[in-house]
């Protein structure tokens, strides 16, 4: 079993890593870096791949299965959107990096982190409805699986972000 998270959190890597880097390929403007493709593209390509990679490495019966993925799809579509106003939130930087005056930067950062604790707050909510439908331990392994997804997908997409020019 965690022979196949370790594979399978490896091939996402992989894809990750060799996508084009043209997937996040930015160019210069005078406001500043303009993303050439569209982020939240990029991340639902990779939430489709998110879910074959969970059903390859959670193993549940058919009884588990046909309760468990209802609720998985109900939690996809809630991180989904707070993933997306995430996603809106990296375009606007990207394309206005280097204009960003301090209030929009603080505007900016504290969106960030209160979409961060939104995701952490949605996760915790989502944890008793996933125990009801499968066992304490299988959904233990379901959101260190999530998480480890979510932090590859976060990692991909901020490496090729540039920091803030001051």
């Amino acid at each position: 079993m965690m022979k196949r998270l370790v594979l399978s959190c490896l091939a996402l890597g992989f894809v990750l890593v060799v996508l084009p880097s043209s997937a996040l390929a930015q160019t210069e403007t005078a406001a500043g870096v303009e993303t050439s493709t569209d982020v939240a593209l990029l991340r639902r390509n990779l939430r489709a791949e998110k879910k074959q990679l969970i059903a390859l490495n959670l193993t549940l019966t058919e009884v588990e299965a046909t309760k468990f993925w209802p609720v998985y799809d109900q939690y996809a579509l809630e991180m989904g959107k707070l993933n997306d106003e995430f996603d809106g939130l990296i375009k606007n930087y990207a394309a206005n990096q280097k204009t960003l005056t301090d209030e929009q930067a603080d505007k900016m950062i504290r969106r960030w982190a209160e979409i961060q604790v939104q995701l952490t707050q949605t996760r915790q909510k989502y944890i008793p409805i996933v125990e009801k439908v499968i066992s304490p331990r299988k959904a233990s392994l379901f959101f260190q699986i999530d998480r480890r997804l979510y932090a590859l997908m976060d990692l991909q997409i901020s490496s090729q972000l540039p920091l803030l020019v001051q």
